[in-house]
């Protein structure tokens, strides 16, 4: 067998790497938190309905923090998709196909998921709070939120649930308990945060549910990579 797969990545873990590319993951998830934060920290208009209550939420933030919560997502995003190429390696030695299933994920994550939707998000409540008319911004959402939108859904399940199996299957170094640190822990964050009703806090943990799921999942690996060497 080959030393390395097939785009050239070596078989053996190279642990040092594994970890940098984990601590990268880390810190843009930090970034990646802290636009969302800043964008989701408003209360929704209950006069509103759909993409637009949602939106509504966001216009409280100023026209510098729109453009800071677009750039922080923007490059947040894009470095904790690469990051997740740490995650890929740890599942290259025992099963190359769910790595590769994997990598198509990232992928997926990396083409979709800023560009796709985070900036123009971004972009679509700068343009409400500037009067463009509900009808066109519902157009607008239609056009070009949605599809990126279902896009990004399709590859982050495939993602997700990769990285579970694989876990929980063993086909990694780490104990198959470490399957909890997914980016879907984000998700029971935002079904928690909607108890808290349309509130300041809750709206904001909302918006930020991604980057909490990014900000878990890298953590607890790094927490829990010492234990993963051992094994």
């Amino acid at each position: 067998m080959s030393d390395f797969n097939d785009i050239g990545i070596s078989r053996e873990l190279d642990w040092p790497r594994i970890k940098k590319l984990l601590t990268i993951g880390l810190f843009a998830s930090v970034l990646h938190l802290a636009g969302d934060l800043i964008l989701g920290w408003g209360v929704e208009d209950d006069a509103l309905e759909g993409v637009l209550q949602m939106l509504s939420a966001y216009t409280s933030t100023s026209d510098s923090g729109l453009f800071a919560a677009a750039l922080l997502g923007l490059f947040g995003v894009v470095l904790e998709g690469l990051a997740c190429f740490g995650v890929y390696r740890l599942m290259t030695a025992k099963s190359p196909k769910y790595a590769h299933r994997y990598r198509s994920g990232i992928f997926g994550y990396l083409m979709f998921c800023a560009c796709g939707f985070h900036v123009p998000v971004c972009m679509a409540v700068f343009l409400m709070k500037h009067g463009l008319s509900e009808a066109l911004l519902t157009q607008y959402s239609a056009y070009f939120l949605m599809p990126p939108l279902v896009l990004f859904w399709i590859f982050f399940f495939v993602l997700v649930m990769t990285q579970i199996v694989a876990f929980r299957k063993g086909l990694t170094p780490y104990l198959k308990w470490c399957c909890v640190f997914s980016m879907a822990f984000g998700m029971l964050v935002y079904f928690l945060a909607a108890l808290l009703g349309n509130r300041l806090l809750g709206n904001a943990l909302r918006c930020a549910w991604l980057a909490i799921g990014n900000v878990w999942m890298f953590g607890g690996l790094l927490v829990t990579m010492k234990k993963a060497q051992r094994a």
